[in-house]
């Protein structure tokens, strides 16, 4: 279902194609044979190719091009969706692990949890020193004011972040 919109792309090229060479192939034959003078069979080829051909074509074109858009797009989401069942499944999780296991980088990883988060999708904290990950109830964090990793009296850093200045844990809410 999701390879949908480059299959349509594909087969709508191919139809334009094959429509193409079917009309140029008859107006050339009907223009030989005498039964079509050059300005019908010009006439016919620029009717018949602008007015299916081309929109085949095009809008193959378009259906090809987005399909390959929302492909990349929900293999992100994908990418997002294992994060999110191994964080949350184990509970915590070394960052290095997540990498390995998703054939990623660092900072690949580090840009999809923001992604989460968010989306609302993800509540936990990081700590970075550590490189762990922890996946907590948002309801127990939002009525924390100390870190949870070191104790620490905690700062807002931005929607959704409360940062702690001591361990530099970051905590999703």
């Amino acid at each position: 279902m999701r390879s949908s919109g480059r299959t349509v792309g594909v087969i709508l090229i191919a139809v334009g194609v094959v429509l193409g060479a079917g009309i140029a192939v008859w107006v050339l034959s009907a223009k030989n044979e005498g039964v079509m003078r050059g300005s019908g069979a010009a006439f016919a080829l620029v009717l018949l190719f602008g007015v299916i051909v081309l929109p085949l074509v095009g809008g193959g074109i378009f259906m090809l091009v987005k399909g390959n858009a929302e492909s990349k797009q929900m293999a992100a989401i994908d990418e997002q969706r294992k994060l999110l069942d191994m964080v949350k499944t184990r509970g915590q999780v070394a960052i290095s692990d997540l990498v390995l296991d998703l054939h990623s980088t660092t900072d690949k990883v580090q840009a999809d949890l923001l992604a989460l988060v968010g989306r609302g999708l993800f509540s936990g904290y990081v700590d970075w020193n550590k490189g762990i990950l922890y996946s907590v109830d948002a309801k127990e964090l939002s009525s924390r004011s100390t870190c949870p990793n070191c104790g620490g009296q905690l700062e807002l850093a931005g929607k959704g972040l409360i940062k702690c200045p001591y361990c530099g844990a970051e905590i999703f809410i």
